[in-house]
């Protein structure tokens, strides 16, 4: 790879309860906080095409990647829940190392699309949503 080829630094969820989503990330999944800041003025909202925005951000460790959380101002109107096979949706997949113990271990205010599931390639997953409704792929490869 040539320095300049892109490297993954970071994968974003725009929520709209900051503390109440690394709480959950922290808790649930157990990624510590990197850092914690806020980012505003006239670069940041023409750069984020959002007039006047100013946003908090949070930097969570997830091994190889950073989850970067944002709570912006202004905030958008909220959209539906996402589906996956929704164009355009996204999800943040994380992996464990025993995806039984995992389920067993969640809580039951942990929102599940389904027990954990084997699909053909032999990949074990289970989906889970945030408390703002964001899809998180849990996985077992």
């Amino acid at each position: 790879m040539d320095e300049n080829d892109p490297r993954a630094h970071h994968v974003g969820v725009t929520v709209s309860d900051l503390d109440r989503m690394v709480a959950f990330y922290r808790d649930v999944f157990g990624l510590d906080v990197l850092s914690r800041f806020s980012v505003g003025g006239e670069a940041f909202a023409t750069g984020v095409d959002v007039a006047g925005a100013t946003g908090r951000f949070a930097h969570l460790d997830a091994g190889d990647v950073r989850v970067e959380l944002v709570e912006y101002d202004p905030e958008a109107d909220a959209r539906g829940a996402p589906r996956l096979n929704q164009p355009g949706a996204t999800h943040l997949g994380l992996s464990v190392a025993d995806l039984d113990n995992f389920y067993a271990d969640l809580s039951a205010d942990v929102e599940t699309l389904s027990d954990p599931q084997t699909t053909e390639s032999g990949t074990r997953i289970l989906f889970v949503r945030d408390p703002e409704g964001n899809l998180v792929e849990v996985l077992e490869a």
